[in-house]
């Protein structure tokens, strides 16, 4: 090993340490700032470091500052004008982005003619085949996010399809590894990205956080065997500490709905409006002067935020209400549901930007036991996560996820925009409960009319 050689190595090994301090430093609000940085660092240092990999021409150079620069661009200015709103399908197409760089490399790597070792052909398949479903994956996740993606699509006996397009992609992969032929890659590119598509396409409702997780620990894992097909230390570790974080979330997440991963896959929440669950009874409406009335005279609140919060760009209102209502010694409490949003920590990321203390935020298990304590349930465009049939209807496909248990306070305000069902496509029953009372209108407006009238009654 010449001296350049150790630099690089070098400079890889300190680049596997600033990504797993950096995840680390990600694991709590109050040093992921900084958990951030590290990593920004060490992606800047992997990058430096392999402009100076032997074999290194002119060239090569050229495009890869080039394909940086532009690549650069549209991230820097996408990140800039992004809403928060929007984040999770940010968040959605960046992932797949990773994954089809991964699927690239190994079709580079076969086209060429460069894999002779058969594992390292295996590692190639196996990268691939990961990274092209989490690549056509996260694009319908990005589509059904954004909602450009409406409709969905699952063929007839959707499960057997899969299974056996997944069969006829193994099939290909071995022939891929064995001959090398150019219709084999091809075909196997083709197969493997249309599995992604027909896996994610079925998947809505509260079931979306967990398959952008499962998604993102795709593209760390196809990441990782690319890195091994390319001899590169640092997208080894970069792809196995990504892929090990986002398996831990996905099966954490997936643990607090209730709901096995197999579940996710196999029986989704399509978020279609199931009309065989339907809830009896009325809704009963409720004037923003009553809610200010409710607010002012409870002891103890809980704010449930939810993603019609995010829609409307509500937090920053919500802050403004929690701080009245602590002045004048009520206790103010939000309470956090693990799917909560579109993606997950989408609620922390939204309250901490508007400067709600790390301190006044509970998770599920927190503050469930609270709930009958308190004399208000604010619900701010939530819905799934609040929803009563998941601990009574069998027949509910919400049905063994734990929830909030907004309708054990005293009283719940609900504030959404209509009448209409959930994400997930299913009834609310927490809207037809006797101690539920509704207020119409987008939360932002919603709140900023219940401040008005709280300042009265200060």
């Amino acid at each position: 090993m010449n001296a350049v050689e150790f630099l690089i190595n070098a400079a890889y090994l300190v680049v596997a340490a600033l990504f797993i301090l950096g995840l680390k430093a990600m694991s709590s609000p109050v040093t992921a700032k900084r958990g951030i940085q590290w990593a920004g660092i060490g992606m800047v240092l992997a990058t430096v470091a392999t402009f100076f990999v032997p074999g290194m021409d002119g060239t090569n150079m050229i495009l890869m500052v080039i394909a940086m620069a532009i690549g650069g661009g549209v991230a820097w200015y996408a990140a800039i004008k992004v809403k928060m709103t929007d984040m999770p399908q940010m968040v959605a197409i960046y992932n797949g982005m990773g994954g089809g760089a991964a699927g690239l490399i190994a079709a580079i790597e076969f086209a060429g003619g460069q894999v002779h070792n058969p594992i390292v052909a295996i590692m190639a398949v196996l990268g691939a085949l990961i990274g092209s479903v989490a690549f056509s994956g996260s694009i319908i996740a990005f589509l059904k996010l954004q909602g450009i993606m409406n409709k969905t699509l699952k063929l007839p006996m959707g499960n057997m399809a899969n299974l056996i397009l997944f069969a006829a992609t193994v099939l290909l992969g071995i022939l891929v590894v064995t001959t090398q032929h150019p219709l084999f890659i091809v075909l196997f590119f083709i197969a493997a990205a249309a599995l992604g598509v027909l896996i994610v396409s079925p998947i809505g409702g509260a079931d979306m956080p967990v398959v952008i997780s499962l998604l993102n620990a795709f593209t760390g894992l196809a990441v990782g065997f690319e890195g091994y097909v390319l001899g590169n230390p640092a997208l080894i570790i970069a792809g196995i500490v990504v892929g090990a974080a986002g398996s831990l979330l996905t099966m954490l997440m997936a643990k607090a709905m209730n709901r096995p991963i197999r579940n996710v896959i196999f029986t989704p929440i399509t978020g279609e409006v199931l009309e065989g669950h339907q809830i009896e009874g009325t809704m009963k409406e409720m004037s923003s002067m009553d809610a200010a009335a409710s607010l002012r005279y409870a002891q103890k609140v809980i704010i449930v935020p939810g993603y019609g919060m995010a829609v409307a760009g509500a937090q920053h209102k919500i802050w403004e209400l929690t701080k009245l209502l602590q002045n004048e010694g009520i206790v103010v409490k939000f309470a956090i549901h693990p799917v909560a949003g579109r993606m997950p920590g989408h609620m922390n990321v939204l309250l901490a930007e508007a400067g709600v203390p790390y301190d006044d935020i509970f998770d599920l298990d927190e503050i469930n036991d609270e709930f009958p304590d308190a004399d208000v349930a604010l619900v701010i465009g939530a819905n799934d996560t609040v929803n009563p049939v998941a601990r009574t209807d069998k027949s509910s496909p919400i049905y063994g996820m734990p929830i909030l248990d907004a309708d054990k306070a005293k009283e719940a305000i609900v504030i959404k925009r209509g009448k209409g069902a959930g994400y997930s496509g299913i009834q609310n029953a927490l809207f037809f409960a006797e101690n539920t009372k509704m207020l119409y209108g987008s939360a932002q407006q919603a709140v900023a009319d219940i401040i008005t009238n709280l300042k009265t009654l200060l």
